[in-house]
């Protein structure tokens, strides 16, 4: 879900080809990448393109991404390592490059390009001071930013129900113009010191997100249950109808199939997937 909100992708053998550039660092979910310059059926091909356009790159680097499926054995990768880095104008830098190149073969064709990484910097913030066990974890969270915005970092979120603000944290670290509501005043003291904890300006309001008076691109809902606040269906389905008066575009979270109460709403649900943390199973919907 997270792929095909991002660049409109389907995964394929725990790869994907996309038009549509992602810095991979933003996803839980994508550990590397090429971003194609030369595609063709042998190596060949490709080191006369380098050579005809007469690359050129200063402290360099060039690595060969390995896919499940390996279609070059150890010394032929080797060998292309080394024949592309000969090809290049420029110095290479093994130890500190400022530019790293990558090349693999995939699908019967060579690829070349640079090559970039996911940081995995994010991995931090499962470190903030205060976290409830029903909390969303960090990979779930922010891929449902990813969802939400998909590739547009521009769009105005809100999450009126945020917790302890792991999802509000996630938001922030990726740029994003994110306001959160939080109705219990203790959980919204925490959520506020987390967001502070890691340098974020806070953008938690203790309130109700039945007051919000503003309208934003999309929202994130992880409803609540009542395992620190008691809540009703019929709260619950109050929280869905206000999500619909102040955003378009809801990713709602449910420990229950809510399918028919996001129907009598008013929304339209466009995609669902179903996530597990221990016991728990979570209903993804991506609604409008």
């Amino acid at each position: 879900m997270e792929l095909k909100c991002l660049i409109n992708g389907k995964m394929k053998n725990k790869y994907v080809f996309s038009n549509i550039y992602v810095n991979p660092s933003r996803s839980p979910f994508i550990k590397e990448m090429i971003c194609i310059k030369y595609e063709d059926e042998s190596l060949d091909k490709i080191l006369e393109n380098i050579k005809k356009d007469r690359l050129y790159y200063d402290d360099f680097k060039v690595c060969y991404l390995r896919l499940e499926k390996n279609e070059v054995q150890y010394n032929d990768r080797l060998n292309s390592l080394k024949k592309i880095g000969m090809a290049i104008n420029g110095e290479a830098n093994m130890h500190s490059p400022k530019i790293m190149l990558g090349v693999t073969k995939v699908e019967g064709k060579w690829i070349f390009g640079e090559y970039k990484k996911n940081d995995f910097e994010w991995h931090i913030h499962e470190r903030k001071p205060y976290e409830y066990s029903n909390a969303l974890t960090i990979r779930v969270a922010r891929a449902l930013v990813n969802i939400a915005v998909g590739n547009n970092i521009d769009m105005k979120l809100i999450d009126p129900c945020c917790g302890v603000g792991t999802v509000v944290i996630e938001a922030l670290s990726m740029g994003i113009d994110v306001a959160a509501y939080e109705l219990n005043k203790n959980i919204a003291e925490n959520a506020k010191r987390n967001i502070e904890f890691f340098g974020y300006d806070n953008v938690v309001t203790h309130g109700n997100m039945h007051d919000i008076k503003e309208r934003y691109d999309v929202a994130i809902i992880d409803i609540p249950y009542g395992l620190f606040t008691p809540i009703t269906h019929a709260e619950q389905i109050a929280i869905i109808n206000t999500a619909r008066k102040i955003t378009k575009k809801l990713v709602l979270v449910a420990f229950e199939d809510m399918s028919e109460c996001i129907k009598e709403t008013g929304f339209t649900i466009e995609d669902l997937c179903h996530v597990c943390k221990g016991k728990f199973k979570r209903h993804i919907y991506i609604c409008k």
